[in-house]
């Protein structure tokens, strides 16, 4: 094993002696953050899997510590950001040409695809910045971490696969309720309206000497619809299949009641691929299930099949069905627009998500999403994690509250 350099210290003696350890004065305190991120970058160049998450608490450490030596930063960021044995070595090696043979002139070009926000403000908000002692006066430094806003409006198509890693756990987060339907069941009523319970209200009657003070109400219970999520597989989703794939294994772990399909040139059943833990071993399940992924598109087909052989015996009956999928069909457009018919007929309501939506002058003209249209209560973009939590947004309206009914309303206001 390469000798480490004196400035490398083990942990028990990074606690017994940062005391003593000179001061690094070639890197400014301020520019700590910008460092940082430029420092995280260079170590996904060289094949460290870093998540934003673990970046995050690194630059957070970074600016928590007292001082800036090199050996805090070193075991802040060893701490931090590794988290394999084997990526050892290779954090040393970067650690010691990025922060100790780097010149810090110009801190900005270190950094080019995480972005940090460093605000600086006087602990009064009043004093000018010339007065005081810059070496007693340490500036409050506020950080706003935007690396998550960034990911949030940025194309799945653009996505590297650090971020499509991180997209598992940014889904995971979208929150997804869904529609209610009301059921046979009664259940107490807390409130004081609703049906009389008759029973309830004798029971409390009698330990009042009879008199019926205390009245009881019931109410229908209500139970969350079912949602049926027809991803679109074939070659031209597959930009997005694999982020959209994220979207439906954290739908169908949030909650009950959620069936998986994926489209292409057959219909594939995935809920079972999706309902492991796991979000890798849930994607690989799910690309060994498919036999026919990024082939062609016959969604029209694929719709039938559904139909056939799930939809119509009970499974889309009541349930809020969501299609993700850019409408490219090589089939004929008469058999689209027949089974989405067939669909819409038992479904509560149908969402179409389209990546392609967000592209600017577009328009629904491809002819498996023009014979769609007519058909969707409806129509949202797909292409980023914000359109998914609008996506979300949208599952978990009722019919009642959608933008529109009967389908054209919604989809053209959107």
């Amino acid at each position: 094993m390469a000798e480490q350099p004196d400035w490398v210290l083990t942990p028990r003696q990074f606690q017994g002696e940062r005391a003593a350890l000179p001061e690094d004065r070639s890197v400014d305190r301020s520019k700590l953050p910008i460092l940082a991120a430029g420092f995280v970058q260079a170590l996904r160049d060289a094949g460290v899997e870093v998540p934003i998450g673990a970046t995050l608490l690194y630059v957070q450490a970074l600016c928590a510590v007292n001082s800036v030596n090199r050996s805090e930063r070193y075991w802040c960021g060893r701490t931090t950001l590794i988290t394999r044995s084997e990526d050892f070595m290779t954090y040393h090696k970067v650690f010691g040409r990025y922060w100790v043979g780097a010149e810090f002139d110009d801190a900005e070009q270190m950094t080019t695809t995480t972005t940090i926000a460093v605000d600086q403000q006087d602990e009064d908000g009043a004093e000018d910045s010339t007065g005081g002692d810059d070496d007693e006066a340490e500036p409050d430094i506020t950080m706003r971490y935007s690396a998550v806003e960034v990911l949030r409006d940025k194309d799945f198509a653009e996505y590297s696969k650090v971020e499509l890693a991180e997209l598992a756990h940014l889904v995971s987060q979208i929150r997804i309720g869904g529609a209610v339907r009301p059921s046979r069941r009664q259940k107490r009523s807390l409130k004081r309206r609703g049906q009389p319970d008759l029973r309830r209200t004798v029971r409390r009657a009698l330990a009042n000497d009879g008199e019926p003070i205390d009245r009881a109400f019931r109410k229908p219970s209500e139970h969350p619809r079912r949602v049926v999520l027809l991803l679109d597989i074939s070659g031209s989703m597959e930009a997005y299949s694999r982020a959209l794939l994220r979207f439906v294994h954290a739908t169908v772990l949030a909650r009950g009641r959620v069936e998986a399909f994926a489209l292409g040139t057959r219909l594939t059943r995935l809920t079972r691929e999706m309902a492991t833990l796991d979000p890798d071993r849930a994607l690989t399940n799910a690309a060994e299930a498919v036999e026919d992924w990024s082939g062609g598109t016959r969604l029209g087909e694929s719709i039938r099949s559904f139909n056939d052989e799930w939809a119509v015996r009970g499974m889309a009956r009541g349930a809020v069905v969501v299609v993700l999928s850019d409408g490219w069909d090589r089939g004929e457009p008469e058999l689209m627009a027949e089974q989405m018919a067939r669909l819409s007929r038992v479904a509560y309501r149908i969402v179409w998500s389209n990546p392609l939506k967000a592209t600017d002058g577009y328009a629904p003209l491809a002819r498996g999403m023009a014979a769609a249209l007519p058909y969707l209560d409806e129509f949202v973009e797909g292409h980023s994690l914000r359109a998914l939590e609008q996506l979300a947004a949208a599952i978990n309206r009722s019919a009642e509250e959608s933008p529109g009914s009967g389908g054209f309303p919604s989809v053209l206001s959107s």
